[in-house]
């Protein structure tokens, strides 16, 4: 009947009340239930069963560390895997607390150590970053009263349990479906890209808008920002490392396609672009696991076209005109970029068993053992200059001194002190002053609730059994989802029914928990107005302007080798990349910690006046900025492998005077602006008042004018300082591509 609209019905209902219901919530909720039924199952096993308070509060809380106040991302079944890897440092952290705990000053101290290196983990990546303040917590639990070191066993058992139960629950309750891995992502923009390369391989030559926004888009869709924390290959190990790599390449690769023309009559490009392509259709299949080839045929003809573009005759005439010269080393910076995503993919898969074909210099990591990468990054990141150094200094002095002043005055519940000290403290002190000020009335709230239950139930233990579970429930389904104001709320309730069991009760506990709130907020809050209280907001200026000033310092190096013939010696490596490889782990953590801080995009982080515009950096910008500048002077300085057969490699000339003399003032004007560019971005430099152009004006491109005995050389030279010009404008937001291009 016309103007009827029926109601769904079967199994239609329920699909139009779940999507009702935010995702936030129902993530929160599953969540919520399975620390729930660990925290509770263990919590009343122990009490009821066995009448062990201390084991049961050790299960309650090893539940609730790892599995409410940890995040660690991933799915459930990874989450757990993580939980089994940490177990036996929680029974060590465990250990230690109970033994230091004796005497104030053993305790500080244990603190202090402790609280630096398990923050310091955040260096690890983001599951030993997520973990942590669970594992804080296990160490400050028997840090307090009663100081018994005989109840270790019951302790240690208790804490085996609760995690033993929220391990099950997070492998088998509620299943998650894992995101497309990072692995995934690089082997989809692959494909992408070997579909590219076959179009431009072939007439008109050229890709469409769409195709150019679709390689943008793949490209974007690699950037850290962009990818959820578990796919993120964020670990110090070989295989993260190269995932990382194999993405830097894939953008690059996606990057260069697009920017390249069509090819003049005569000049290199279809046979280039065809082994382009089948090498990056065989990475995608290496990625996805169908590929088993190290490091492939494929590959290996790649690296001999490589090879045969760098050391190439040049005439000057037919095929050998400039703007052949000019494709030719458009393709030879696709056709690097392309053997590096190939060999970053097959260190991916196959890990050290094939470090023995990587490069030694870009693919330096391919031959480590996994501690010494882990001390690697580890070392990397000890310094003042390091947020997570910072970070983990910040937290331990905060958590020691809550220990101390806990010690000193004895407070009843000086857990309580150093939870809110852990949980509340932030990377900058505006973020701290909200978070406190939002815990303080959400603490408020919560002890007035429970005060009045405390006072209506009195002594009857029933009562608060009963309502824990739901109380929890509550607590970790809202808490994440609404903020910190009603997670203390409803937490402070949670405590209030446990303790309550624990042993007798009066409303005063309530009191008890708001008062040293107060105290632990009020020492987070002090020690991060004193130890960095900005953040990663000045620490990012100061990397990305380092960053800039060493590859000014690399520019200046390689171009003054080029003019003077190259390096007199064989190298792995160019000179001056050490440091700027430390320069970009500093750059990246500080970064990614600038990423999480509230309003960390908008915050006006320096203003550059170096164009047409004035625009905040685009600080994934500099930091590609700083890997093609790696890798161009690597193709510049480090001669490739000799290829196959008796006569071996052309010696490739020298400049001749007047190609030198362009090369060496188009040099001088890259790392001008690149220090032009720092100066603007460091939070100690100064700007210049009006705005300087980054390219020169007299001449459109840079590449017009080409000399008379310029060399094969010199293009593939140009082309790179003319990328770098290009990753200049992209940082500034001054190019026709504004910020938000495709590398």
């Amino acid at each position: 009947m016309a103007g009827v609209v029926k109601a769904p019905s079967g199994p239609q209902a329920p699909r139009a009340s779940r999507a009702a219901v935010p995702a936030g919530y129902r993530r929160a909720g599953r969540r919520a239930v399975r620390v729930t039924a660990a925290a509770g199952g263990g919590f009343y096993l122990f009490l009821y069963a066995f009448d062990s308070v201390t084991a049961a509060t050790y299960a309650l809380f090893a539940a609730v560390a790892l599995g409410g106040l940890s995040r660690i991302p991933g799915t459930g079944r990874q989450r757990a895997a993580v939980m089994l890897r940490a177990a036996p440092w929680s029974w060590v952290l465990i250990t230690l607390g109970t033994f230091l705990a004796v005497r104030t000053w053993s305790a500080v101290a244990g603190m202090l150590v402790v609280g630096f290196a398990l923050a310091f983990l955040a260096v690890c990546g983001p599951r030993p970053a997520g973990a942590a303040p669970g594992l804080q917590l296990l160490y400050i639990l028997p840090c307090f009263p009663p100081y018994d070191p005989g109840s270790l066993g019951e302790r240690l058992g208790g804490a085996a349990v609760g995690l033993g139960l929220l391990v099950l629950a997070e492998a088998f309750l509620f299943p998650e479906r894992p995101e497309p891995s990072y692995g995934e992502r690089v082997a989809a923009a692959a494909r992408l890209a070997g579909h590219w390369a076959r179009v431009l391989g072939a007439p008109p030559y050229a890709l469409t808008a769409q195709d150019a926004r679709a390689a943008h888009s793949a490209a974007q869709g690699l950037r850290p920002s962009r990818v959820p924390e578990p796919a993120r290959p964020a670990g110090p190990g070989l295989r993260d490392r190269a995932l990382a790599h194999s993405g830097l390449a894939a953008r690059a690769v996606l990057s260069r396609l697009t920017r390249l023309g069509p090819p003049p009559a005569g000049s290199h490009g279809p046979g280039v672009l065809d082994a382009v392509a089948r090498v990056t259709d065989e990475t995608a299949l290496r990625l996805t696991g169908e590929g088993t080839e190290v490091p492939g045929r494929t590959h290996e003809e790649l690296a001999r076209i490589r090879t045969a573009l760098v050391t190439a005759p040049h005439s000057g005439t037919g095929p050998d005109s400039a703007p052949a010269q000019r494709r030719r080393a458009s393709l030879l910076e696709i056709v690097d970029a392309t053997l590096a995503l190939s060999m970053a993919a097959t260190l991916a898969v196959h890990g050290r068993t094939a470090g023995a074909v990587a490069s030694p210099g870009r693919f330096w990591y391919a031959g480590r053992r996994a501690p010494e990468l882990w001390w690697h990054r580890l070392a990397g990141n000890v310094g003042r200059r390091s947020v997570h150094f910072q970070n983990a200094v910040r937290i331990s002095l905060a958590l020691a001194a809550a220990r101390l002043i806990a010690g000193v005055d004895t407070l009843p519940h000086g857990f309580w002190a150093l939870l809110a000290t852990l949980t509340l403290t932030r990377t900058t002190v505006a973020e701290t002053r909200v978070t406190v000020r939002q815990a303080l009335t959400g603490t408020l709230v919560g002890a007035l609730v429970a005060a009045g239950l405390l006072i209506a139930a009195g002594s009857d233990t029933t009562v608060y059994a009963v309502i824990l579970p739901f109380v929890m429930l509550g607590a970790f389904t809202l808490g994440p989802v609404k903020g910190v104001g009603w997670t203390q709320a409803l937490f402070t309730v949670v405590v209030s029914m446990v303790f309550a069991q624990l042993a007798h009760s009066t409303w005063q506990l309530a009191e008890f928990r708001l008062l040293e709130v107060l105290a632990g907020s009020a020492i987070g809050a002090v020690f991060g107005l004193l130890a960095w209280p900005r953040g990663a907001h000045d620490e990012v200026r100061r990397s990305g302007a380092e960053l800039v000033r060493e590859a000014a310092e690399i520019v200046v190096a390689t171009v003054a080798a080029v003019v003077a013939g190259g390096l007199r010696e064989p190298r792995a490596t160019a000179p001056g990349h050490r440091s700027l490889q430390h320069g970009l782990i500093l750059a990246e953590s500080a970064f990614a910690q600038f990423q999480r801080e509230p309003d960390g995009a908008g915050r006006g982080v320096g203003v550059l006046r170096t164009g047409a515009s004035s625009t905040d950096p685009d600080w994934q910008a500099t930091l590609m900025m700083a890997h093609h500048t790696l890798w161009g002077s690597d193709r510049l300085l480090v001669p490739p492998p000799p290829p196959a057969g008796p006569d071996g490699p052309t010696v490739e000339p020298p400049l001749g005077r007047e190609a030198a003399a362009e090369v060496q003032r188009l040099g001088d004007r890259v790392a001008g602006r690149m220090l032009l560019v720092s100066a603007a971005v460091d939070p100690g430099g100064d700007t210049p008042e009006a705005p300087v152009p980054l390219r020169d004006p007299t001449v459109a491109a840079g590449l017009e004018a080409d000399p008379p005995d310029a060399s094969p050389a010199y293009y593939v030279a140009v082309s790179w300082l003319d990328g770098l010009l290009s990753d200049l404008e992209r940082i500034t937001g001054t190019g026709k591509d504004g910020a938000a291009g495709p590398a």
